[in-house]
């Protein structure tokens, strides 16, 4: 109880203590295209709509999910700026859209989508949810975590988004986990993502 006084009168004001209801104040941020694969470049769509496997356990899990936006659908285009680039092998197109994905005004727009996530991530943190952390997609050249595209090849790092992401994160004094999936990995992908979810099974 808080004691403060107007005037010659007391008046008593119970702290109030926030975030007590039934949310779980646990979080993990995805992909957008994890929940919306119509989001993602020709050709490369395995699903109508969600991964529903990796979707299915998150919504069992309790968690809340945060879908990050599509860099490549705001930056570029839904048609990536290509519209036969559902004709070309997939590492060829995805080494194109890296490519275009850096450079300036693709950036601008990157860095633009970045900065909001930013803020979530710190607004969260600040009233002590916990932030599970964030999965990306691997071998994409803006979401790639483990893997991205780049010279026609699959290559170890980061993609461009999260490379921006993660760089913006850690001037903030932010670390967390980030980890990339694959839908033609199912299993292991599903694996990864209840690591986050669980790492304490």
């Amino acid at each position: 109880m808080k004691l403060n006084f107007t005037g010659n009168r007391p008046i008593f004001k119970k702290e109030w203590t926030m975030f007590t209801d039934a949310r779980s104040k646990s979080i993990l941020f995805v992909a957008h295209c994890l929940l919306n694969q119509n989001s993602i470049s020709d050709g490369t769509a395995s699903y109508p709509g969600s991964v529903k496997e990796i979707i299915t356990l998150l919504l069992k899990s309790g968690i809340g999910i945060v879908q990050l936006p599509c860099p490549e659908l705001m930056g570029l285009g839904l048609d990536r700026g290509n519209k036969a680039g559902g004709a070309s092998p997939i590492i060829e197109e995805n080494t194109r859209i890296r490519k275009a994905l850096e450079q300036k005004a693709a950036v601008e727009k990157i860095n633009a989508l970045v900065g909001p996530l930013v803020f979530q991530i710190s607004e969260y943190q600040k009233y002590g949810f916990d932030i599970c952390g964030i999965v990306g997609i691997n071998r994409s050249p803006s979401c790639g975590v483990e893997t991205t595209s780049k010279d026609n090849r699959e290559v170890a790092g980061l993609g461009v988004f999260m490379e921006a992401l993660r760089c913006e994160l850690e001037k903030r004094g932010i670390h967390l986990k980030m980890v990339g999936v694959k839908d033609s990995e199912l299993g292991k992908s599903i694996l990864t993502v209840r690591s986050l979810i669980s790492p304490n099974p």
